[in-house]
C-alpha cells in the first residue's frame, strides 16, 4: 500500500507563494541571510538526507523532513506550508527527479539555496544497472523505466551505500560552513564518516561469503548496495515502486529464481508486497523485508544505522551468508 500523500501545490500556487516569499525576504536575497546565533534552517526531501544533515549539523541546524513517517518519498506532493518552509530555508537538500514536486518548488523559491546531494557521487546508470546482461532481460524492459527519474542522469538511490552517505555529509558540511563559519560542521561530518565506515565494514564482513549473490527485489532501489557488496540486483519492477511489472517480466524473474535456486524474494516497507508474495508462492521461495530507507515507518524508533543493520541481517539470512 502506498504511503500518505501530502496535499498538492499546483504550479500556480507555487508561483504565488514565490512572489510572497520574495516580498518577505525569503527568496535568498541579502536580507534573508542566516541570523547569527540561531540554528540554520535545513529542509530535506526525505529521511536519509535529513539524517545526514542532523548528524553533520547537530544543534547548529533545525532540520525539516518533507516526507513524514509512513509516507512514500516518491509520492511527495507539497502544500502551502511545505512550499513556505522551502522558501524560508537556508539550505534545501534534494535529489533531482526523485521528488518532482520538490524540484519544482526549488526552481521557484530556493534555486540559490539548494544542494543536489549527488553532485560529488559516481552514479549508476538508470537504464541497465539492475540486470547487467545476466538475466536475459530485454532492452525494452530497461527502456521502460529509464526515464522515470529523468531529472537525474542515473539511479537516484545513492544513500543505500553507506560510503555515499559519508560523501553526502561532506557536501552538506561544506555548504553549512559557507553559511556559518562558526559552526562545528567538520566535526559532524567526520563523525558521520566514521559511523558510515563502520557500517560499511559490517556489511562487507557479513556478506563476504554467501550461498547466493542474486538479490531479487520488488523494485530496483538496491543497485548501490548490490554493487558495493558484490550482489547482482534483479528487480521485479523498475526504479519506481509505482511501476507495475509486466506479466512477461514476472515470468522471466520466476524462471531465474528457479534456475538459480534463489530462496528469498525481498519486498519493501511502505510498498504493497503482493507481487513479491505471489512470485514467492509460485517458485517456492520465501519473502523477507528489505528496507530501502526512503522513510521511516510511523512510530519507528530506528535510524539509518539500525535500519541498515536490520537489512544486513535479512540479507545474511536470505542469501545464506556464513
Amino acid at each position: 500500500m502506498k504511503g500518505m500523500r501530502l496535499s498538492i501545490a499546483t504550479p500556480a500556487l507555487i508561483a504565488t507563494l514565490a512572489l510572497g516569499l520574495s516580498a518577505c525576504g525569503g527568496s535568498g536575497s541579502a536580507d534573508s541571510s542566516p541570523t547569527p546565533g540561531t540554528p540554520l534552517r535545513v529542509v530535506a526531501g526525505f529521511y536519509p538526507l535529513a539524517y545526514a544533515a542532523e548528524q553533520v549539523g547537530g544543534d547548529a541546524v533545525e532540520v525539516i523532513n518533507l516526507t513524514p513517517p509512513g509516507g512514500e518519498a516518491h509520492d511527495l506532493e507539497l502544500g502551502p506550508q511545505q512550499v513556505a518552509e522551502i522558501g524560508e530555508a537556508d539550505l534545501v537538500l534534494y535529489i533531482p527527479g526523485f521528488q518532482p514536486a520538490l524540484d519544482q518548488a526549488i526552481e521557484q523559491v530556493a534555486a540559490d539555496r539548494a544542494l543536489n546531494v549527488t553532485e560529488a557521487l559516481s552514479l549508476l546508470p538508470a537504464e541497465d544497472h539492475a540486470h547487467e546482461g545476466e538475466t536475459g532481460t530485454t532492452d525494452a524492459h530497461a527502456d521502460e523505466h529509464a526515464d522515470e527519474h529523468s531529472g537525474l542522469d542515473g539511479d537516484p538511490h545513492v544513500w543505500l551505500n553507506p560510503l555515499n552517505m559519508a560523501a553526502i555529509g561532506d557536501e552538506i558540511a561544506a555548504r553549512l560552513s559557507a553559511l556559518n563559519a562558526d559552526g562545528s560542521f567538520a566535526a559532524g561530518a567526520q563523525a558521520l564518516t566514521g559511523s558510515m565506515n563502520s557500517l560499511n565494514d559490517e556489511w562487507a564482513t557479513g556478506t563476504a561469503e554467501c550461498r547466493s549473490r542474486d538479490l531479487v527485489v520488488s523494485h530496483e532501489a538496491f543497485g548501490y548496495l548490490a554493487e558495493q557488496y558484490d550482489f547482482a540486483q534483479i528487480g521485479i519492477a523498475g526504479l519506481s515502486p509505482d511501476a507495475e511489472p509486466s506479466p512477461a517480466r514476472i515470468a522471466e524473474v520466476a524462471d531465474l529464481v528457479r534456475e538459480r535456486g534463489v530462496t528469498t524474494i525481498y519486498y519493501e516497507t511502505l510498498v504493497d508486497p503482493g507481487v513479491a508474495q505471489t512470485l514467492a508462492a509460485e517458485t517456492g521461495a520465501t519473502t523477507a523485508i528489505l528496507d530501502p530507507l526512503e522513510g521511516l515507518l510511523e512510530g519507528s524508533t530506528g535510524n539509518y544505522v539500525t535500519v541498515m543493520q536490520a537489512n544486513l541481517e535479512q540479507v545474511r539470512s536470505g542469501q545464506g551468508c556464513a
